[in-house]
C-alpha cells in the first residue's frame, strides 16, 4: 500500500510489514487494474500524479545508482475501487453466507457440517474450485488470513462460507470458505486487574478458571439488557433459524466476511438494529438475524466490566502459562448464559459473529 509520495519517490508499506522506498523516472509505465481483474491488456495508463495514499500497488523495479530502486512498471488498485468491492463483498457475504462451528468433516467427499445456531446445522460442500483460507493465529481479520487447505479444517473450529444454498438451506455449495482454531470462553469474571490489562473469568465450557489478556486489537461489546433477553428466548424456545446471516466483518464483517473480518470494530455491519440497540425483527423464517444484530452493538472498555458480570469471550489458544488473550469479549449475556447452563448453545449461537470476512473487516470482532 502507498504510504507516502513525495515528487516521484513513492513509500510502499508491504505487506509483510517492511517499507520500501521506489524512484519513479520518466517512461515508468503505469496502469491502473481494477479489483478482481487479471489481465493488464486492458488496464488503462494514469500518471504519477494520479497516484494518491492509501492507493495498493505491485511495482516491478530494477536497481539504480547509489542503492536506489527504479520502478519499471507501477500496477495501481485505486482505493477508492477497492472500497467498492469490499462493499459488493460485504453483501454478497451477507447474501450467500453462513458460519457457525465444524461439528464434522468427510474429507473424501468434501463436505463439511457447521453449526450455525444451537438447533440449526448445514453442510458445506466443497469442491476442486473452492477457495480455502485460513486465520492467522490470534486474528480474526480476514486481510491477516492465509492460502489454506480442507485438511487443515478441525472439529471445533469456527468456519464461515460463501456460495449457492440449496432451495431449504441446508447445504451450501461453497465457493469460498475461511476457518480458524480460536477458544471459546463462557462465564463471570471473578476479577480484574485493570493495570495489567488481564480479567479473570470462571470458565463454564472448560469448568476452571482463565486469565484473559486484553490488547489493542480486543473487541469489547456490551450487549442491550432487552437484545439479550430475546437472544435468550430464543435459546430457550429452539426456534430453527435461517442460515446465513451478515458478515461482522467487521471484518464483518463484516469481512465481505474477511474477518473475516473482522472483525469489527468498525461498525460496518449490514442492517440489523437501530443505532439505539433495538433488534431488528425476524426473518421471514421466524428467526432473528444474529450476525446484523450484534453487528450494531455498542463498544466498551475494560473500565466498564465489573467483578460477577457474565461475559462471552472468543480468544487465542493460549500460551504454556494458560493465559490467553482476548480477540472479542461480549458482555451482558447473563440471560443468555441462565438459557444455556453449560455455555455451549450460546456459544454456537455466536461462532461467526465475531469472524472478519471479505471487504474491509467490518463488523463486531
Amino acid at each position: 500500500m502507498l504510504k507516502s509520495i513525495s515528487g516521484s519517490t513513492l513509500v510502499l508499506k508491504t505487506d509483510a510489514g517492511p517499507e520500501i522506498t521506489f524512484s519513479v523516472p520518466d517512461g515508468t509505465r503505469i496502469v491502473r487494474l481494477a479489483p478482481g481483474q487479471t489481465d493488464l491488456k486492458n488496464a488503462p495508463p494514469i500518471t504519477l500524479p494520479e497516484l494518491q495514499v492509501g492507493d495498493r500497488m505491485l511495482i516491478r523495479s530494477r536497481p539504480g545508482d547509489n542503492g536506489s530502486v527504479l520502478a519499471t512498471t507501477i500496477v495501481v488498485m485505486k482505493q477508492a475501487d477497492v472500497a467498492q468491492k469490499q462493499q459488493h463483498d460485504r453483501e454478497d457475504w451477507q447474501k450467500r453466507g453462513a458460519g457457525g462451528i465444524v461439528s464434522a468433516i468427510d474429507v473424501a467427499a468434501g463436505t463439511i457440517n457447521v453449526s450455525v445456531t444451537p438447533t440449526l446445522s448445514i453442510v458445506v460442500k466443497t469442491s476442486k474450485d473452492t477457495g480455502f483460507l485460513r486465520y492467522a493465529p490470534g486474528s480474526v481479520k480476514f486481510s491477516e488470513a492465509q492460502k489454506g487447505t480442507m485438511d487443515q479444517i478441525k472439529t471445533g473450529d469456527q468456519l464461515r462460507a460463501r456460495g449457492k444454498r440449496s432451495a431449504d438451506g441446508k447445504e451450501l455449495d461453497a465457493e469460498e470458505v475461511i476457518s480458524g482454531t480460536f477458544r471459546n470462553i463462557a462465564g463471570t469474571i471473578t476479577s480484574i486487574d485493570a493495570p495489567n490489562n488481564t480479567i479473570t473469568v470462571k470458565d463454564v465450557l472448560a469448568k476452571k478458571s482463565v486469565v484473559i489478556k486484553f490488547n489493542a486489537d480486543s473487541q469489547l461489546r456490551k450487549l442491550a439488557p432487552q437484545m439479550a433477553q430475546r437472544l435468550a428466548f430464543f435459546l430457550k424456545s429452539g426456534a430453527q433459524a435461517a442460515p446465513g446471516g451478515a458478515p461482522p466483518g467487521g471484518q464483518t464483517a463484516t469481512s465481505g466476511a474477511p474477518p473475516s473480518g473482522g472483525a469489527p470494530t468498525s461498525g460496518n455491519g449490514a442492517g440489523g438494529n437501530t443505532p439505539g440497540g433495538n433488534p431488528q425483527g425476524p426473518r421471514p423464517g421466524g428467526a432473528p438475524d444474529f450476525q446484523q444484530m450484534l453487528s450494531r452493538i455498542p463498544s466498551v472498555t475494560l473500565a466498564d466490566l465489573q467483578k460477577e458480570d457474565a461475559v462471552m469471550v472468543v480468544a487465542t489458544l493460549g500460551n504454556s502459562n494458560g493465559e490467553v488473550t482476548a480477540i472479542t469479549l461480549l458482555g451482558g449475556v447473563e440471560p443468555i448464559l441462565t438459557a444455556s447452563p453449560n455455555g455451549m448453545g450460546a456459544a454456537a449461537l455466536f461462532s461467526g459473529w465475531n469472524m472478519g470476512a471479505p471487504g474491509g473487516d467490518a463488523g463486531p470482532q
